[in-house]
């Protein structure tokens, strides 16, 4: 596995003052260290957004800092919606033959030469209900991808589960197996579902999760919220 490294230095900036720390292009972090007190970080903000686009939360990233090395994964990363800027990373540092659970992508596996699944082939729809697992295994066992057979995906109703993942040595997932991953549809039906749905549904509204193991951070009109000790 590729690895990741990042040098980080102590915080001693809490509350509020991390608003100051983000316009300097520092960005606030956290380190949860098996149950032991946490280590309250910060970094260069391009560097540790760098990091989390090619890790991901399924990547190790071996951490230093305050003189210590740690072995991590990605537990979770705060945005600033507007912007899209980095915010916040939550590190969980791991040992490296425990077992850890990860966020895995899911993607198709086709035959050589085919870019989609025979269905698409023929012209009808793919729709996606699961693009990520959660998995078990010890970090260095930890893939990039798993992946399916899309090549089973050939009428309409044809679906695939999580049961037909085709999982690596060591690795166990922990979804349900008859959970539904990708479903084939007729377009029309499709079409048509929309039609009648009228366009009227709107997404949810996006919310802020604070970071856990901190004092309250700041959101972006400066207003406090508490986080979790």
């Amino acid at each position: 596995m590729t690895l990741f490294q990042l040098i980080l230095e102590k915080r001693t900036t809490l509350g509020k003052g991390v608003k100051h720390l983000r316009t300097g292009g520092i960005t606030p972090a956290v380190i949860h260290n098996h149950g032991k007190e946490s280590i309250i970080v910060q970094g260069d903000s391009g560097s540790m957004l760098k990091v989390y686009r090619k890790a991901g939360k399924h990547h190790t990233v071996e951490v230093k800092a305050e003189g210590k090395t740690y072995t991590t994964l990605i537990k979770d990363a705060e945005f600033e919606p507007r912007k899209n800027t980095l915010t916040h990373l939550v590190f969980n540092a791991v040992s490296a033959n425990q077992k850890v659970e990860a966020e895995i992508p899911v993607h198709a596996k086709y035959d050589e030469g085919n870019e989609g699944s025979p269905a698409e082939r023929a012209g009808l729809l793919v729709i996606g209900n699961l693009d990520a697992i959660v998995v078990e295994a010890i970090p260095s066992a930890l893939p990039d991808v798993i992946y399916y057979n899309g090549e089973k995906l050939e009428n309409v109703g044809d679906h695939v589960t999580v049961g037909d993942l085709i999982l690596p040595e060591g690795v166990t997932v922990k979804e349900d197996d008859n959970q539904t991953i990708a479903t084939v549809f007729e377009p029309s039906a499709v079409a048509a579902a929309n039609d009648a749905a009228g366009g009227t549904e709107e997404p949810e509204a996006e919310t802020e999760e604070t970071a856990e193991g901190e004092t309250a951070e700041t959101t972006e009109e400066g207003n406090e919220k508490p986080a979790e000790s």
